[in-house]
């Protein structure tokens, strides 16, 4: 109802909490200052970095993820332009998860990872770490799972991703971006806890969950008697390109699946010419602030240098002119994160003439005064 917001309890980590400024809230929202211990400064190596090996996950683990979220997950439509065709001389179609649970790809990843979670090792919750996509798709799950979640997100974060977490249920933590490591905050508010840390990319479970997205791609293709010639996939930590790429080329091999990174933050494309993991030198200073992570993952570069290989990137400017023309040609709210691949075609960075073409629209989750003014 118009007026009325949820009451918001969002804790400070102690360097936020030092500064003398205080991020915007919105009225019925409570800031509580929270100490943390020093493992939080970005000065200690990461939390995840020590962690144990993985196996890495399969087409088969897609397979058991779609089981899981089928019935609780919105299967997304393929979205094709005459307009886009046109414009690119290949046969594009837009996978739009921008109409998924909480407006992006995320809630397949979170729920499945929760509800693999033993019912009897859910009391202590789920933390989760994240600039607002996973933050939505956790919380949201962990309330239909009846799990309580706690987030640890930027204070920069858009006020829209912070408050609709919130409204999810969810106990949120902001940090400093630029001086204190989220991951490493994550990890000791769930050793606190005793609850179980659900990593935004670099978990097979969430991958395989994300991967469901490609495996419907294909599925919705072939019923149209058509199969993919290239993928697009937007990358930050690159666990939705890594469980597309599964789901992709077990199915059809010959397709090319490529990630669509912000310029200036574009570790995949650097991390495949190189063939190591590359860290990005900018902290902040995009648009697309879903797609911010410092480099791949660990298991998410292992299968997506196999698999995947290539990258493009798109200036802010180029991401602004595809989200004005999600909007103005088909009528989609496409946050500039979501908008990567569609900006690299818009642009002609990708030749798909006469191929077929998925550009993943992967968020919607936009500031509403930056989208007014890429829209004007």
């Amino acid at each position: 109802m118009a007026g009325l917001v949820p009451a918001i309890h969002v804790f400070l980590s102690s360097t936020i909490a030092s500064k003398t400024w205080m991020p915007a809230t919105s009225a019925g929202m409570t800031v509580v200052q929270r100490p943390l211990p020093a493992a939080g400064r970005r000065q200690y190596a990461s939390a995840m970095a020590d962690q144990t090996e993985q196996p890495l996950p399969t087409a088969a683990d897609v397979d058991t993820a779609a089981a899981r979220l089928r019935g609780v997950a919105l299967r997304t439509p393929l979205i094709s332009s005459p307009v886009l065709d046109a414009l690119t001389g290949g046969r594009v179609f837009l996978k739009a998860e921008t109409l998924q649970r909480t407006g992006s790809f995320k809630f397949r990843g979170a729920y499945n990872k929760l509800s693999a979670i033993a019912p009897g090792e859910r009391g202590g919750g789920v933390v989760a770490f994240s600039s607002g996509n996973h933050a939505q798709g956790v919380a949201a799950a962990a309330k239909l799972l009846a799990m309580p979640a706690v987030i640890v997100m930027p204070a920069d974060a858009p006020r829209p991703k912070r408050d609709r977490t919130a409204e999810l249920g969810a106990e949120v933590v902001l940090y400093d971006r630029a001086r204190e490591d989220r991951e490493a905050i994550a990890r000791g508010l769930a050793d606190e806890r005793h609850a179980v840390l659900v990593p935004p990319y670099d978990d097979p479970l969430i991958i395989a969950g994300q991967g469901t997205a490609g495996r419907e791609i294909v599925e919705d293709l072939a019923a149209l008697g058509l199969k993919p010639d290239l993928v697009i996939v937007n990358a930050s930590g690159g666990g939705l390109t890594a469980g597309v790429a599964l789901a992709v080329k077990a199915r059809v091999p010959s397709a090319q699946v490529v990630t669509a990174e912000p310029a200036g933050f574009d570790d995949h494309a650097r991390s495949f010419a190189s063939g190591r993991r590359e860290r990005n030198d900018a902290i902040t200073g995009t648009i697309c602030d879903a797609l911010m992570a410092q480099s791949p993952g660990r298991i998410t570069f292992e299968i997506n240098r196999a698999l995947v290989g290539a990258g493009v990137s798109a200036s802010d400017a180029e991401v602004g002119r595809a989200v004005a023309f999600a909007f103005r040609e088909l009528k989609l709210v496409v946050e500039p994160g979501g908008a990567v691949g569609l900006a690299a075609l818009v642009a002609g960075k990708i030749d798909v003439r006469g191929k077929v073409v998925v550009a993943v629209l992967s968020g919607g989750n936009v500031d509403p005064e930056l989208f007014s003014r890429l829209v004007a």
